[in-house]
């Protein structure tokens, strides 16, 4: 029978998680310093988790790590970590981890678990939904620009049509990835803005870019620069609707590598929500590689 026991010292546990995240971001094409970066921030996140040893007829096979938190007022589960070492896997310890871990956090009020795949490790979570992915690629040199499209700085009085439709479409994300409803959506959507632009268009640190085509807008650019060591972030390359099909995608994401290089970055990355697969096979097709892949279940109640 399969236990599952609450460890009292977790730091070789630690030490074998934080390994394994540096080789995932590693592989999926960030610097060492943007990596060192990521594994910090994660390792100051750990501090509440619950670890857990998983084992068989007192077997250590792998363990487990859980935390329920205040997710916009209601309880949320994550699974911080779920791992079988390679000798066991396949037996079912990790589809029993993965139930016990829905179990624990039920109990303790959680009505949805989120989980976040760096790695291979898709197979005990394949029936969660994705509600997002982030991807990254390095750009070593700049990219030729497609013919007939440029990127000029966004002008003052174009910022704030372009403000409220980003924001718009933050929440429609938001919503559409079924992370949110559309009003705790819509509150996050003003924070966040206020937080990451406070000064508007003159926000240091950020380029705000349009993007046309024979003197015609086609689309906005909006990325900042620094946000990890030498990665510039794309919060928003955005095609108008009219002007889609057409190849301005690959020439919205060009014009963000350019940017990127210019600032002194040597990698960009974005996120994508979850249903927007034709944004997803854009960026494999651009080589962007999976940097970490959100997804959640919705849990019923203990009985």
């Amino acid at each position: 029978m399969t236990e599952f026991n609450t460890l009292g010292e977790s730091a070789d546990w630690q030490r074998d998680f934080e390994q394994r995240l540096r080789a995932a971001y590693t592989a999926a094409g960030l610097g060492e310093a943007a990596v060192a970066r990521r594994v910090e921030e994660v390792r100051a996140d750990i501090l509440d988790w619950t670890v857990v040893e998983i084992a068989e007829a007192g077997t250590r096979v792998g363990h487990v790590a859980v935390v329920v938190a205040d997710d916009h007022g209601r309880p949320a589960g994550r699974i911080g970590d779920l791992r079988v070492g390679a000798s066991h896997a396949g037996r079912g310890y990790e589809r029993a981890a993965r139930d016990w871990a829905e179990r624990w956090c039920a109990e303790r009020g959680a009505r949805r678990v989120d989980v976040r795949l760096t790695g291979p490790e898709e197979a005990p979570f394949d029936d969660y939904g994705v509600r997002g992915q982030v991807r990254a690629r390095p750009v070593a040199s700049p990219p030729e620009p497609l013919d007939g499209i440029t990127a000029r700085p966004m002008a003052p009085d174009e910022f704030p049509e372009w403000l409220a439709a980003e924001k718009d479409s933050y929440v429609h994300g938001i919503v559409r990835a079924g992370a949110l409803s559309p009003e705790d959506a819509a509150r996050k959507s003003d924070r966040d803005f206020a937080k990451l632009i406070p000064e508007g268009l003159a926000t240091p640190g950020n380029t705000f870019l349009v993007l046309e085509t024979g003197g015609e807008k086609i689309g906005t650019g909006w990325l900042k620069h620094g946000y990890l060591p030498g990665v510039t972030y794309g919060y928003s390359l955005h095609v108008q609707e009219r002007h889609r099909g057409r190849g301005y995608g690959r020439a919205a994401m060009t014009a963000g590598e350019r940017a990127a290089l210019a600032a002194g970055d040597s990698a960009l990355m974005f996120t994508v929500w979850g249903g927007n697969e034709v944004a997803m096979n854009l960026y494999t097709s651009a080589g962007y590689h999976v940097v970490e892949e959100h997804r959640s279940i919705a849990l019923s109640r203990p009985v």
